[in-house]
C-alpha cells in the first residue's frame, strides 16, 4: 500500500502494476474476468503470426531456389556477335575468334569462366519415343564448371565420360524412356549439304550422364554434346554461336556489363541472367509485397480482438478501478495496468506464433510429405511450379518484420481501452456499489 500511495515516486510499470494486470488476466468469468476473450485474442494473434512467418519463409525459399537454379545451371551473362556479312553474301552471327574472345572475357576481373558454346534445337528419339530438345555444345572442362549440372545430387552416370557420348536431363530421359548406357538419336533438319540441297543429319550417341538441374523446364529440354561434336553436327566449322560467362558475384552482373562489352569488342552484345529472369523476379517482388500486406491485415484483425477483450475487462472491473483510484492510484498507473493486460496477450500470442512459424519453416519437408500423403499426392505440380519441391528459407529479417508488426499493432490497439479505463471517474464507478 505504501508503494501505491507514493504516487509521485512510483516508477512506471512497477511490480504492483504487473501483479494487478496478471490477476485480471487470470480471473475467471465468474470473478469478472474475460478469460475466454483472452484466449481467443491470444490464439488469433498466434495463428496470424504463424501464417505470416510461414508464408514469408516459403516465398523466400521459392525465390532463392528459383534464382539458384538460374545461376547454377545457366550462364550469368551471354556474349554474342551482331550479324555480319560473309564473303558469300550471307548474314551470320557466329563467332570465329571464340578462343580469343573467351580469353579476353576471362581476363575481366570478377569473371570465373568464359565458355564457347554451340546451340541448336533438334528432335531426339529412342525406340518410338520422341522429344524436342535444345542441344548445348560445350567443352568437358566448361561443363564441369556449371554447378547444378556437374554436382547434381540426382545425377546418374559418369560425367568424366562426357567426351564419349551425350549428357541429358532427367526429364529428357523420362520422355525417351532411356537411361545411362542407352543410345539416342538426335535429328537436325539442317544437316549434310549436298548438290541437291541440305539433308537432315541423324547421329546416334550413348547416354553417359543424366543430370537434374532442379528445374523441370531445364531437365525436360536440355542435352549437352561435346563442343567439337556439336560443331560438326550443326555445321559450325571452327566457329561458336556465343560465349557464356560465369561470374564470381552474379548479383553484380549489371555493374560489369560495360567491362564485358569492352572486352567483347565492337560486334559484341550481351544478355544477362537478369534480362532473362527480370520480369519473373519483379513479379515475385510484387507478390511478396501484396502477400505481406494481406497477412498484415490478418494480424490487425487478430489484434482487434484485444480491444474487445479489454473493453469487457474494463467494464467488469469498473468497481475495482474506482477503489484503486480512491486508494491513490494515478491515471497513469491504471492505464499501464490495462495496457499490460492487452500487451501481454500480444507478446504471448506473438511468441507462440514465432515458434510455430519457425518450426514450420525448419520441418517443411516432412510436413509437406504428410500433406501430400493425406491428399493422395499431386499437391505440388512440378510442371507448373518449375521446381521439384516446396522450399522454405527462414530469414531473420522476415521473423523480425513479423514480430515488429504483431507487437506494434498489439500495443497500439491496447492503448485506447486502457485510456478509457484510466479516465474513468471513480465516483461514477462506485455510485451504484
Amino acid at each position: 500500500n505504501d508503494g501505491v500511495g507514493m504516487i509521485g515516486t512510483t516508477r512506471p510499470f512497477a511490480d504492483f502494476e504487473w501483479m494487478i494486470a496478471w490477476r485480471y488476466l487470470r480471473a475467471r468469468r465468474a470473478e469478472g474476468g474475460v478469460s475466454v476473450m483472452t484466449w481467443i485474442s491470444l490464439i488469433g494473434i498466434a495463428l496470424a503470426v504463424f501464417a505470416l512467418i510461414a508464408t514469408l519463409s516459403v516465398r523466400s525459399g521459392f525465390r532463392s531456389e528459383f534464382v539458384d537454379t538460374i545461376l547454377g545451371a545457366n550462364a550469368h551473362a551471354t556474349v554474342y556477335y551482331t550479324a555480319s556479312v560473309t564473303p558469300s553474301g550471307q548474314l551470320t552471327r557466329t563467332i570465329d575468334d571464340f578462343s580469343d574472345l573467351a580469353a579476353r572475357l576471362e581476363a575481366v576481373p570478377g569473371v570465373t569462366t568464359a565458355m564457347p558454346l554451340i546451340k541448336g534445337q533438334v528432335m531426339a528419339s529412342s525406340e518410338g519415343h520422341n522429344a524436342g530438345v535444345e542441344v548445348f555444345g560445350i567443352a568437358q572442362s566448361d561443363l564441369l564448371s556449371i554447378p547444378r549440372i556437374a554436382t547434381s545430387d540426382r545425377a546418374r552416370g559418369d560425367i568424366g565420360r562426357f567426351g564419349e557420348g551425350i549428357a541429358i536431363g532427367e526429364g529428357v530421359a523420362r520422355e525417351l524412356n532411356v537411361g545411362v548406357g542407352d543410345r539416342i538419336r538426335i535429328i537436325s533438319p539442317e544437316g549434310v549439304r549436298t548438290a541437291f540441297g541440305t539433308s537432315p543429319r541423324v547421329n546416334a550417341y550413348e547416354v553417359v550422364y543424366v543430370f537434374s538441374a532442379g528445374r523441370y523446364d531445364i531437365d525436360r529440354t536440355r542435352v549437352y554434346l561435346p563442343f567439337t561434336e556439336a560443331q560438326l553436327f550443326f555445321n559450325r566449322d571452327n566457329v561458336a554461336d556465343e560465349v557464356e560467362v560465369m561470374l564470381a558475384a552474379p548479383e553484380l552482373v549489371e555493374s560489369m556489363t560495360y567491362q564485358l562489352l569492352q572486352a567483347g569488342g565492337d560486334r559484341a552484345m550481351i544478355w544477362t541472367w537478369r534480362d532473362s529472369a527480370g520480369s519473373f523476379l519483379r513479379a515475385l517482388d510484387i507478390e511478396d509485397n501484396v502477400m505481406f500486406i494481406i497477412l498484415s491485415i490478418l494480424v490487425l484483425i487478430a489484434a482487434m480482438n484485444i480491444i474487445s477483450g479489454l473493453i469487457m475487462l474494463v467494464k467488469n472491473k469498473g468497481r475495482d478501478i474506482g477503489i484503486l483510484r480512491t486508494m491513490g492510484l494515478s491515471e497513469g498507473s491504471i492505464l499501464r495496468v490495462f495496457f499490460l493486460c492487452g500487451s501481454l496477450v500480444g507478446v504471448v500470442g506473438t511468441s507462440i506464433g514465432v515458434v510455430a512459424g519457425c518450426l514450420f519453416a525448419l520441418y517443411i519437408d516432412p510436413i509437406f510429405e504428410l500433406v501430400n500423403y493425406v491428399s493422395g499426392g499431386g499437391v505440388w505440380d512440378q510442371e507448373i511450379r518449375g521446381i521439384y519441391a516446396l522450399p522454405a528459407e527462414l530469414r531473420l529479417v522476415d521473423v523480425v518484420k513479423s514480430v515488429a508488426l504483431s507487437l506494434g499493432l498489439s500495443f497500439i490497439v491496447t492503448i485506447f481501452p486502457a485510456r478509457r479505463a484510466a479516465r474513468m471517474n471513480p465516483v461514477e464507478a462506485l455510485r451504484y456499489e
